[in-house]
């Protein structure tokens, strides 16, 4: 158990803290002496061109990969430490969003969305579909956040990439955690579909008061979005800061120049686009139409 668990009143005092946290791959630093604190409730973008570590520094806080030096603590427990159940639980409530979604095709949305439940309850269980009345009224919730409640019977992976990634995020508030990271939610969807997916992280943290940390390739995104934006180059934090704080050089010094020696084109992004609001809701409900929802179970 997290030292965080011990008192319900402490949710506010959460804090995250990474210490010099470095991984090697053979001769390759990809992670170089990181040092962040990020209090509870922040959301955090971290910026970077390919390969500036971005991926892997998620990875390790998930523990989906260890430091190869350094810690990783939060709320006053080493999690760069934690093996067996309690690795389990800090998984659980730090939550992780893919870029490639990591559904399961053949499953229908609504047991896709349950499996968030999976570190809170036996493997066979979960895989056999058995969920209370309780966890599908949750589940289905979530979905009608998310706004795609009609695609709650249909196969995970007859969906669209926004739609797919919509019912990771309805997944990862079924963990109720703590934490959200996000590797490149937005890297592989359209104009409009980046924009709803990231309204919905936004949304996350600003009424759970979850902190959310996500990796973004585009400038627009994170000075929109995020209230604080770490800039990663060659593994190393290069800036750290407010939006306001990062100036055509911070930039630079986070992206380079192309073969011409030019900056970064800021109007190359993924999520500069206009919604009327109605157009906005009517996209976020497409799907398949309605279809009689199954509550049944024990």
């Amino acid at each position: 158990m997290l030292a965080a668990d011990q008192g319900s009143g402490e949710r506010e005092s959460f804090m995250f803290e990474l210490k010099n946290v470095s991984r090697r791959f053979g001769n390759k630093l990809a992670v170089d002496s990181v040092t962040l604190d990020i209090p509870q409730g922040q959301m955090v973008g971290v910026i970077g061109r390919s390969g500036a570590g971005k991926s892997t520094l998620l990875r390790m806080i998930n523990r989906l990969a260890d430091p190869t030096s350094g810690s990783i603590h939060f709320a006053g427990t080493e999690v760069s430490k934690l093996s067996g159940r309690a690795l389990r639980g800090w998984q659980r409530d730090c939550a992780m969003i893919f870029q490639q979604f990591n559904l399961v095709p053949r499953l229908d949305v609504l047991t896709n969305v349950m499996l968030g439940r999976l570190n809170q309850r036996s493997t066979v269980m979960s895989l056999l579909s058995v969920f209370s009345r309780q966890e599908r009224i949750e589940a289905i919730a979530a979905l009608e956040r998310l706004g795609i409640e009609q695609t709650a019977l249909q196969m995970a992976g007859t969906l669209s990439g926004g739609q797919q990634q919509r019912v990771a995020i309805c997944r990862a508030l079924m963990q109720q955690p703590k934490m959200m990271l996000a590797d490149e939610p937005i890297a592989s969807l359209d104009p409009l579909n980046a924009k709803i997916v990231m309204d919905a992280l936004r949304d996350i943290n600003e009424r759970e008061g979850i902190t959310v940390i996500t990796n973004l390739h585009t400038l627009d995104t994170a000075r929109n979005y995020c209230e604080r934006i770490v800039g990663m180059a060659a593994g190393r934090v290069v800036f750290d800061g407010k939006p306001s704080d990062l100036t055509a050089s911070a930039v630079k010094e986070i992206y380079g120049t192309d073969k011409d020696g030019a900056g970064v084109d800021e109007t190359m992004t993924s999520t500069s686009i206009n919604i009327p609001e109605p157009a906005a809701q009517a996209a976020a409900h497409a799907s398949a139409g309605p279809q009689p929802l199954a509550l049944a179970g024990p």
